[in-house]
């Protein structure tokens, strides 16, 4: 998956907005106000990563599975964000899964009547 593949995904999620709201290369992508997704567009290292929240079983998981799988990048030693490497040996298909999932933590959070809102 490129970076416009990835843009172009991100948005065709229910009531996703992009913005830039810390700078103008930190591209982030909300559900409900709440970010799900960001992406650096000028990477110190060259490699494209998404940062996508997640479960920190799942997170455990697919650090030990995937080599394109990292602690978030300018998040602390946690295991509620990720960096999915695009391009790297991460299919497609699965950072497509870990974007629906991030914006299902992300929901997950919200108060009841917003989560209502949301998947009515």
């Amino acid at each position: 998956m490129n970076i416009e593949e990835l843009r172009e995904y991100c948005i065709s999620i229910k009531g996703a907005t992009e913005s830039f709201p810390f700078d103008e290369s930190t591209l982030v992508f909300k559900v409900m106000e709440k970010m799900f997704a960001y992406i650096a567009l000028d990477p110190k290292d060259g490699q494209f990563a998404v940062n996508l929240k997640c479960d920190p079983e799942k997170s455990i998981e697919l650090r030990e599975r995937y080599q394109g799988v990292k602690n978030g990048i300018h998040m602390p030693q946690g295991l509620l964000w990720n960096a999915v490497y695009l391009e790297s040996d991460v299919p497609d298909v699965l950072i497509q899964e870990l974007i629906k999932h991030s914006v299902e933590e992300v929901i997950k959070k919200l108060p009841k009547k917003k989560q209502v809102e949301y998947y009515e």
